[in-house]
């Protein structure tokens, strides 16, 4: 399965979510939230960084549905969903998950006829692999 794969900028996101808790990366001085995690603000060039807390609701802005599996270790689980999520709160920061049934759920446990683009979600995790998931707001 997949795990991680943190860097010194990134390794925060992934703390938090193996937590439960969906926080991304913002400038300390000009507030902007940014994702993927990065030493200089984009906006501002400043240096200085805060995690900050988001509610965890998003929407799907996209999915994939992989025939054939592109991973060999998720080959036994296909088909499975692979979702992009656009955040309540920063709606210009995008994450990739799994769309499941209930938390901690294998990623194939949701149907894929019952993905929808524009259909809200929140934010869960695998506490096996401390990787983010989505669940349906309304199952």
């Amino acid at each position: 399965m997949l795990t991680p794969v943190t860097d010194p900028d990134g390794a925060p996101f992934w703390q938090y979510a193996a937590q439960g808790e969906l926080r991304v990366q913002a400038c300390a001085d000009c507030g902007e939230p940014r994702f993927p995690p990065r030493p200089c603000c984009p906006h501002c060039q400043s240096f200085e960084t805060e995690w900050r807390a988001l509610s965890g609701q998003g929407r799907i802005w996209s999915y994939v549905v992989p025939h054939p599996p592109l991973l060999p270790d998720y080959a036994a689980l296909a088909p499975y969903n692979v979702v992009i999520v656009e955040l309540a709160e920063a709606s210009r920061i995008r994450l990739v998950g799994n769309l499941v049934s209930e938390p901690g759920a294998p990623v194939n446990s949701l149907d894929p006829h019952r993905i929808r683009i524009g259909a809200k979600v929140r934010f869960t995790y695998d506490e096996a692999t401390g990787l983010p998931q989505w669940v349906l707001e309304r199952p």
